[in-house]
């Protein structure tokens, strides 16, 4: 990727981050009997066994990009924690 940006890599991760949760919602509610049963989709064909393996799939997906999110946005984190932890000790 020459030429990218941080900001651009964030973009592009949280996107992914974005994408695969929606992915994880979409094929947990169909894997969701309860939920399939009480909306009447009972009788849907869905491919169950491809949606699962998809769901499956997807969590450790979410995870991965996750943590590079964390991992790009470490300085932020610190430094919002830091103005947190220590800024409200000053004002009290």
């Amino acid at each position: 990727m020459s030429g990218t940006t941080k900001q651009q890599v964030r973009w592009i991760v949280d996107m992914a981050m974005g994408a695969v949760f929606l992915v994880t919602v979409v094929t947990g509610l169909f894997n969701w009997t309860l939920l399939m049963r009480t909306a009447g989709l009972t009788d849907v064909v869905l491919p169950l066994a491809l949606m699962s393996e998809i769901h499956s799939w997807a969590g450790p997906v979410l995870a991965m990009l996750v943590f590079v999110h964390l991992f790009i946005n470490r300085a932020w984190i610190l430094a919002t924690t830091r103005k947190i932890l220590f800024g409200m000790s000053e004002k009290s």
